[in-house]
């Protein structure tokens, strides 16, 4: 995972968490339900990465293996 995309990641569950606090303080569920959707799509987003990165790292030892 590239250092911008784990960036832009740790934004998008930062934004989600402040939306959540915000819409539980003002009564929002709306909003509340937004950041906690932002948060699960960050997450998603970071697991696919780190299952990428996996395969990218296997891919490369097994080149090396045959090298």
């Amino acid at each position: 995972m590239s250092l911008s995309d784990k960036i832009s990641n740790k934004a998008e569950d930062l934004g989600g968490k402040a939306k959540e606090a915000a819409g539980q303080m003002s009564g929002d569920d709306s909003l509340r339900g937004e950041g906690k959707a932002d948060q699960a799509k960050a997450g998603v987003k970071g697991a696919v990465e780190n299952v990428k990165d996996a395969i990218e790292d296997t891919v490369d030892k097994v080149k090396d293996a045959f090298k």
